[in-house]
């Protein structure tokens, strides 16, 4: 799906963001209607990433289905793995797994658990969940292609709720010790963490400036802007000899009214009324539903 020039072949550049914004819409409907069917939760994370999602893989990841192992990939590390609905949505979305098998989200013995999983599903670069580790992983791969003078880059997403664990900033001092300059970083910065508000919780302080003073180059920009997160992804990396994060601000559950900036959706699953309400709202269908009716 990329060409030699790092943009997808099917898709204009500059991007047709009015093909890219109903394409979020109708992955965010497609959200809902898994966390719905499968009776679990997680909407509000899974709900605030997808522009992210859409832009990597549209505009920057180096990736195909065609041949998921390709040692000269790009490496992506879904660390947020509660919200893995918004994974397994792009990842049907894009020809990595049928979309039909979206059908079987959260069921036993399903290759689409509510964490993701590696042995589950091996195109995974690794399972993930326990939030903390994501960068630690990526910051490993990162160096270990640069050990091997791969050129493949290496991405990780992850919440603004693992900026409270220790092991995130010990590998940002990794990263920046290693000058991994083909690692990129980007922060979901939705606000909302399962128990209350990041910023109260982590301080109401900048985390531009932390990564910053961490060594990082980091800018920060409108999350749900998906016209925004491909041209700042376009000058990745930001400056030579250091690892680039992008802290993008987000609302939790974004595209619902009803569920945006609000906690308790963060477990609650959706009601069959609560479907209806969404689905309306986004006016697209979900994407394993679009021949159904």
């Amino acid at each position: 799906m990329i060409t030699t020039a790092g943009k997808p072949a099917e898709t204009e550049y500059p991007p047709n963001l009015h093909f890219l914004q109903r394409k979020a819409r109708a992955l965010r409907a497609t959200c809902v209607q898994l966390a719905h069917d499968g009776r679990e939760g997680h909407l509000n994370g899974a709900l605030s990433c997808i522009d992210i999602l859409i832009a990597l893989y549209y505009h920057w990841l180096n990736v195909s289905p065609d041949d998921t192992k390709r040692p000269e990939r790009d490496r992506f590390i879904f660390s947020k793995g509660h919200a893995c609905t918004a994974l397994y949505a792009i990842l049907a979305e894009r020809g990595f797994i049928p979309k039909e098998l979206l059908t079987h989200y959260a069921q036993n013995d399903s290759p689409l658990p509510s964490h993701p999983c590696i042995h589950a599903l091996p195109l995974l670069e690794c399972s993930a969940g326990s939030l903390g580790h994501g960068l630690g992983m990526a910051s490993g791969l990162a160096y270990g292609l640069r050990l091997d003078g791969n050129p493949a880059r290496v991405a990780a997403l992850i919440s603004d709720g693992e900026c409270n664990e220790g092991s995130t900033w010990e590998t940002t001092m990794f990263a920046a010790a290693k000058k991994l300059d083909n690692l990129l970083l980007v922060v979901d910065y939705n606000g909302v963490q399962s128990v209350g508000r990041s910023d109260e919780l982590m301080g109401h302080t900048s985390l531009e400036e932390k990564f910053r003073a961490f060594g990082w180059e980091a800018r920060t920009v409108d999350g749900l802007d998906i016209a925004s997160l491909i041209e700042v992804l376009a000058t990745f990396p930001f400056t030579a000899g250091r690892p680039s994060v992008i802290i993008a601000k987000t609302r939790a559950g974004a595209g619902v009214s009803f569920m945006e900036d609000q906690v308790l959706w963060h477990y609650r699953v959706p009601s069959d009324d609560d479907l209806a309400r969404a689905l309306a709202e986004l006016g697209e269908l979900p994407i394993h539903l679009e021949g159904a009716q």
